[in-house]
């Protein structure tokens, strides 16, 4: 398992965020699994906008708050985006996302999943957003030494008091 370094990056306003997921949309490959980590409102949502128009995705993202999942399309991948609040148990879905996450063409996006932790890869992006004012934000980017491919000019990291 490659070691993970965390990275922050501040965004003083949604333009800057949302460039900041399409940076690393543009990056995807394949087989990537990203863990969003934040409060209700903290816009993961928002996030996974910017992660399909940098990979190509002309489909319209919207939240998977009550579908538990939707996929967008884009010209060499598809995203899959999970979000598990609402779920107490994933059941059938825990199986679908192994499956999924087995499949190098398939980038997988997971909101709140502490619900299905032990089937994912311990190698994944993990990004925890912090609202910091109305519209800006950090980010906190674990990122493992074989996804640094992902990660956008200007992450630096955290210093250690």
């Amino acid at each position: 398992m490659s070691p993970v370094t965390p990275y922050h990056i501040s965004s003083p306003d949604l333009a800057t965020s949302s460039r900041l997921a399409a940076h690393i949309g543009s990056k995807l490959r394949g087989g990537e699994v990203i863990e969003l980590v934040s409060d209700l409102g903290g816009g993961k949502t928002t996030f996974v906008r910017g992660f399909a128009h940098g990979a190509g995705s002309i489909d319209r993202v919207t939240s998977p708050s009550f579908t538990l999942t939707n996929v967008y399309r884009t010209p060499q991948l598809e995203l899959h985006h999970f979000d598990f609040y609402r779920l107490n148990d994933p059941g059938i879905l825990r199986a679908e996302l192994v499956e999924i996450i087995a499949d190098p063409g398939n980038v997988v996006i997971i909101e709140w999943a502490g619900i299905v932790a032990e089937v994912l890869p311990a190698e994944r992006l993990t990004i925890n957003i912090r609202v910091t004012g109305e519209t800006s934000r950090d980010y906190i980017l674990a990122c493992p030494d074989n996804l640094s491919y992902l990660l956008p000019p200007g992450a630096v990291r955290p210093t250690v008091a």
